[in-house]
């Protein structure tokens, strides 16, 4: 349980999530999937990441229990460190020296939305789903990458009512690679991450640098601004009672990622 990363083929670090049940992290989960994003791009040995999860989904964002339970005692560490974990793994993706291919299965939404809108290549699964449901979470956040993989009135209509795209509807944007059978999904990472592994590593290294320094939206920056409205969400209490109800509702047996 936990990061972890593994060489699978020449060229090719894998850094795979798994925390069960459904891959919400906690905070010091978000701190050290970065450092091992990190560690795997400035491994001169490496050309290319792939992000990959254990378990029922890729990402279900941070972890709501942990954020509870800080809140009942009247802190905010955890909220707090959440926002700072989650912009240092978002940023990690963003600036790893080399490609990132993010291999997506099941659900991706909240935290994993800015995973994969900062990695370089998404391959996902048939099954796999977009979205962040933060409105109903009691959150804000992220819409600077949801940006990144669709137009931005769907961008806004996903947001508004928390609904999540399918890996096909994704792939008809362009912002998904390919959409293959869940057997498939880790094969076709690697055959693409493969091919971007037998390139110049030093000049993939330039690419990486050159089409960062060409990005029109500065996405650190903007993603700060975004959480600036998450904490007076937190602030005003309206943030507490969204979560509160969200929790009733899970806790009534419906089906949760």
């Amino acid at each position: 349980m936990g990061v972890s990363t593994a060489a699978p083929d020449h060229g090719v670090a894998a850094v795979t999530m798994d925390f069960p049940p459904v891959n919400a992290l906690p905070v010091q989960g978000w701190y050290d999937l970065a450092d091992a994003v990190r560690a795997a791009g400035r491994d001169p040995a490496v050309r290319c990441v792939v992000l990959a999860a254990e378990g029922r989904g890729f990402n279900a964002g941070v972890d709501l229990k942990e954020m509870q339970r800080d809140a009942a005692t009247g802190g905010h560490g955890v909220l707090i460190g959440a926002n700072r974990g989650c912009a240092e793994a978002f940023a990690a993706v963003y600036a790893c020296e080399v490609p990132v291919v993010a291999a997506v299965h099941g659900f991706c939404l909240g935290g994993g939305i800015g995973l994969v809108g900062n990695a370089d290549a998404i391959v996902a699964s048939q099954d796999a789903t977009f979205g962040l449901p933060e409105l109903d979470r009691g959150a804000l956040g992220a819409a600077t990458h949801l940006a990144r993989l669709v137009p931005q009135h769907l961008m806004r209509a996903l947001y508004y009512t928390s609904r999540t795209a399918t890996a096909q509807e994704l792939h008809a944007h362009g912002s998904v690679w390919k959409v293959v059978p869940r057997t498939e999904l880790r094969a076709t990472s690697m055959e693409l991450a493969r091919e971007i592994a037998s390139k110049d590593g030093y000049l993939l290294r330039l690419a990486k640098a050159a089409l960062n320094g060409i990005d029109p939206v500065d996405v650190h920056r903007s993603y700060r601004f975004e959480q600036g409205f998450t904490f007076e969400a937190n602030l005003s209490g309206v943030a507490d009672r969204v979560r509160d109800a969200f929790g009733r509702t899970a806790g009534e047996g419906k089906d949760r990622p």
